[in-house]
Protein backbone atom coordinates (compact mmCIF):
# COMPACT_ATOMS: atom_id res chain seq x y z
CA UNK A 1 0.00 0.00 0.00
CA UNK A 2 1.45 3.25 -0.85
CA UNK A 3 2.05 5.57 1.96
CA UNK A 4 0.52 8.50 2.05
CA UNK A 5 1.56 12.03 0.97
CA UNK A 6 1.28 15.30 3.67
CA UNK A 7 0.32 18.60 2.13
CA UNK A 8 1.38 21.53 3.45
CA UNK A 9 -1.43 23.63 4.83
CA UNK A 10 -2.31 26.38 2.90
CA UNK A 11 -1.61 29.93 4.50
CA UNK A 12 -3.97 32.41 4.34
CA UNK A 13 -2.73 34.96 6.80
CA UNK A 14 0.46 36.53 5.08
CA UNK A 15 3.66 36.03 7.48
CA UNK A 16 4.38 40.16 6.62
CA UNK A 17 1.60 40.99 8.21
CA UNK A 18 -0.43 41.61 5.02
CA UNK A 19 -4.50 40.26 5.27
CA UNK A 20 -4.22 37.74 2.59
CA UNK A 21 -1.26 35.53 1.90
CA UNK A 22 -2.70 35.05 -2.40
CA UNK A 23 -2.79 39.15 -2.07
CA UNK A 24 0.20 40.00 -0.80
CA UNK A 25 3.28 38.50 -0.94
CA UNK A 26 2.16 35.37 -3.05
CA UNK A 27 2.15 37.21 -6.22
CA UNK A 28 5.98 38.50 -5.65
CA UNK A 29 7.17 34.80 -4.69
CA UNK A 30 5.46 33.50 -7.89
CA UNK A 31 7.31 35.86 -10.35
CA UNK A 32 5.78 39.27 -10.23
CA UNK A 33 8.26 41.86 -9.84
CA UNK A 34 7.44 43.80 -6.39
CA UNK A 35 6.28 47.39 -7.10
CA UNK A 36 8.72 48.99 -4.50
CA UNK A 37 11.26 48.63 -1.96
CA UNK A 38 9.31 47.96 1.03
CA UNK A 39 7.21 45.19 -0.55
CA UNK A 40 10.32 43.62 -2.18
CA UNK A 41 11.99 43.44 1.42
CA UNK A 42 8.18 42.13 2.91
CA UNK A 43 8.36 39.77 0.80
CA UNK A 44 11.60 38.35 1.38
CA UNK A 45 10.85 38.16 5.21
CA UNK A 46 7.34 35.88 3.78
CA UNK A 47 9.94 33.60 1.79
CA UNK A 48 12.47 33.62 5.10
CA UNK A 49 8.97 32.55 6.96
CA UNK A 50 8.12 30.00 4.54
CA UNK A 51 11.20 28.64 3.25
CA UNK A 52 11.62 30.04 -0.10
CA UNK A 53 15.12 30.14 -0.47
CA UNK A 54 15.56 30.32 -4.31
CA UNK A 55 13.69 33.66 -4.18
CA UNK A 56 15.64 35.19 -1.49
CA UNK A 57 19.03 34.45 -4.15
CA UNK A 58 17.01 35.93 -6.78
CA UNK A 59 16.12 39.08 -5.48
CA UNK A 60 19.83 39.27 -3.79
CA UNK A 61 21.88 42.05 -5.84
CA UNK A 62 23.95 40.19 -8.31
CA UNK A 63 26.88 42.59 -6.77
CA UNK A 64 26.20 41.42 -3.17
CA UNK A 65 24.46 37.65 -3.92
CA UNK A 66 26.01 34.32 -1.77
CA UNK A 67 25.61 31.37 -4.01
CA UNK A 68 22.25 29.54 -3.16
CA UNK A 69 23.73 26.43 -1.44
CA UNK A 70 24.77 29.37 1.23
CA UNK A 71 21.16 30.11 1.99
CA UNK A 72 19.35 28.02 4.31
CA UNK A 73 16.30 27.29 5.66
CA UNK A 74 16.66 27.00 9.81
CA UNK A 75 13.32 24.76 10.36
CA UNK A 76 13.95 25.63 14.22
CA UNK A 77 13.95 29.36 13.99
CA UNK A 78 10.07 30.07 14.14
CA UNK A 79 9.38 34.15 12.83
CA UNK A 80 6.97 35.52 15.32
CA UNK A 81 6.48 38.89 13.30
CA UNK A 82 7.85 42.17 11.33
CA UNK A 83 7.73 45.83 11.49
CA UNK A 84 8.38 48.35 9.18
CA UNK A 85 9.80 50.94 10.59
CA UNK A 86 10.69 53.61 7.74
CA UNK A 87 11.00 54.18 4.21
CA UNK A 88 12.96 56.34 1.88
CA UNK A 89 14.24 57.11 -0.78
CA UNK A 90 13.81 56.96 -4.71
CA UNK A 91 12.37 55.59 -7.71
CA UNK A 92 16.24 53.92 -8.57
CA UNK A 93 17.13 53.57 -4.75
CA UNK A 94 15.73 53.28 -1.28
CA UNK A 95 16.04 52.04 2.29
CA UNK A 96 13.64 50.08 4.67
CA UNK A 97 14.00 50.21 8.44
CA UNK A 98 12.92 47.08 9.94
CA UNK A 99 12.34 45.08 13.29
CA UNK A 100 11.82 41.04 12.63
CA UNK A 101 11.21 38.90 15.59
CA UNK A 102 12.01 35.80 15.92
CA UNK A 103 12.60 32.80 18.30
CA UNK A 104 15.00 29.59 18.68
CA UNK A 105 15.34 26.81 21.25
CA UNK A 106 12.92 28.98 23.53
CA UNK A 107 15.07 32.65 22.60
CA UNK A 108 13.70 35.28 21.24
CA UNK A 109 15.55 36.96 18.69
CA UNK A 110 14.85 41.01 17.48
CA UNK A 111 16.92 41.47 14.18
CA UNK A 112 16.72 45.39 13.64
CA UNK A 113 18.21 46.52 10.27
CA UNK A 114 18.20 49.03 7.45
CA UNK A 115 18.09 47.89 4.13
CA UNK A 116 19.31 49.20 0.71
CA UNK A 117 18.05 48.64 -1.90
CA UNK A 118 18.30 49.41 -6.05
CA UNK A 119 15.88 48.95 -8.78
CA UNK A 120 17.45 47.66 -11.84
CA UNK A 121 15.83 46.69 -15.26
CA UNK A 122 12.60 47.73 -13.70
CA UNK A 123 12.88 44.94 -10.41
CA UNK A 124 14.02 46.13 -6.92
CA UNK A 125 16.72 44.06 -5.34
CA UNK A 126 18.32 44.02 -1.98
CA UNK A 127 22.00 44.63 -1.82
CA UNK A 128 22.56 45.00 1.83
CA UNK A 129 21.70 45.84 5.26
CA UNK A 130 23.18 47.70 8.33
CA UNK A 131 22.02 47.35 12.06
CA UNK A 132 21.25 50.32 13.74
CA UNK A 133 22.64 49.04 17.47
CA UNK A 134 25.85 48.47 15.76
CA UNK A 135 26.52 51.74 14.43
CA UNK A 136 25.60 53.40 17.62
CA UNK A 137 28.83 51.50 18.87
CA UNK A 138 30.81 52.35 16.17
CA UNK A 139 30.09 56.41 16.57
CA UNK A 140 31.17 55.76 20.14
CA UNK A 141 34.33 54.13 20.07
Amino acid sequence: MPAKTMKKPAITTCPCGGADYAKCCKPFHDGTPAPGAEQLMRSRYSAYVLGLMPYIHVTWHASTRPALSELTHDTALRWLGLEVKQTGGNEQEAQVEFVARSKIDGRAHRLHEVSRFVREDGRWFYVDGVFPAEQKKDKQA
